[in-house]
């Protein structure tokens, strides 16, 4: 079938059983291109696929089981609640880790709404999301952290697919802070078999080309690339991109075993008043072998 469909995955269930997540699959001329997963703990992308085909991110591995492939999270998102005089307490989740971390609780980032369609050569997913904090006392459906619109477009090209990833956040009924941390927002966790150990390569626009300890934390952007099995190699890049927002001083956090992350709250929170909107933008791109670094700066685009 020629051009985009978008649809629920297909799995045949025993009688009685049902599907803890919802997964739906966007195809392009018949072939996936990336699933949108409702998760128990938060949205993400998986599976993610290169032109010809190949997987190359991983979805909740042994070591850190909240690693969910593309996905956006925070590790410290701070509620200050007005409490009696006139003062003010701070109440402190998690929507990263999905058990407590460090004290605090895990949140739920909820799925709440999604619409897709085709627009020119890409297609475009819009999530409505709620990021809220645990069942609690005086909050039996979980404290409102932030309301989110995700919007996610999906351009395929014969050498690679460009995934741009949209969050226009909104502060709920309480100021909000999010970190400083660097488990904060933009994340992606690459296939086991791309890791450095295992022949992997990580590069930077500034003319890194090997492990982690050589990024510059201020990249512009970050790529990672690796065996895929049978003789073939793959790999996926993530910019962190501009959206008429306030700044976001972007900082990198990356590994040799496969995950990489750019935050804006690295060294200061992101604060938000109640009912203040801010956003933040990333594109990724996935490619077959080892692209040649002007042409992932290329297929990024302009910062």
């Amino acid at each position: 079938m020629k051009g985009f469909a978008f649809g629920q995955e297909s799995i045949a269930l025993p009688a009685g059983a049902f599907a803890g997540a919802r997964r739906r699959l966007l195809r392009h001329d018949g072939r996936t291109l990336l699933g949108v997963t409702a998760g128990a703990y938060r949205p993400y992308l998986f599976p993610v696929y290169t032109p010809d085909g190949v997987l190359v991110t991983s979805e909740g591995p042994a070591d850190h089981p909240h690693h969910h492939s593309i996905w956006v999270g925070a590790d410290h998102v701070h509620l200050d609640m007005p409490a009696p005089g006139g003062r003010t307490e701070t109440y402190a989740y998690n929507c990263y880790v999905n058990d407590v971390f460090q004290g605090r609780a895990p949140g739920h980032v909820i799925e709440t709404g999604i619409e897709g369609a085709t627009r020119g050569a890409a297609y475009v997913l819009e999530q409505k999301i709620e990021w809220r904090g645990p069942v609690e006392w005086a909050a039996p459906q979980g404290r409102l952290l932030l309301e989110e619109k995700r919007t996610t477009l999906a351009t395929p090209h014969v050498d690679h697919i460009a995934i741009d990833v949209r969050c226009e956040i909104t502060a709920g009924p309480w100021n909000i802070a999010i970190g400083p941390t660097r488990h904060a927002w933009f994340n992606f966790r690459t296939a086991a078999s791309m890791c450095v150990d295992e022949g992997g390569m990580l590069q930077d626009d500034h003319g890194h080309r090997g492990d982690a300890a050589g990024i510059d934390e201020h990249a512009a952007w970050v790529a990672s690339s690796g065996p895929v099995g049978g003789g073939r190699r793959a790999g996926l890049a993530m910019r962190p991109m501009p959206t008429g927002s306030a700044a976001h001083p972007w900082w990198w956090f990356v590994s040799d075993w496969g995950v990489v992350t750019a935050s804006p709250c690295r060294d200061r929170a992101l604060a938000l008043a109640n009912g203040a909107t801010t956003s933040l933008a990333a594109r990724f791109v996935v490619f077959d072998g080892d692209a040649d670094p002007g042409n992932i700066a290329a297929w990024l685009g302009a910062p």
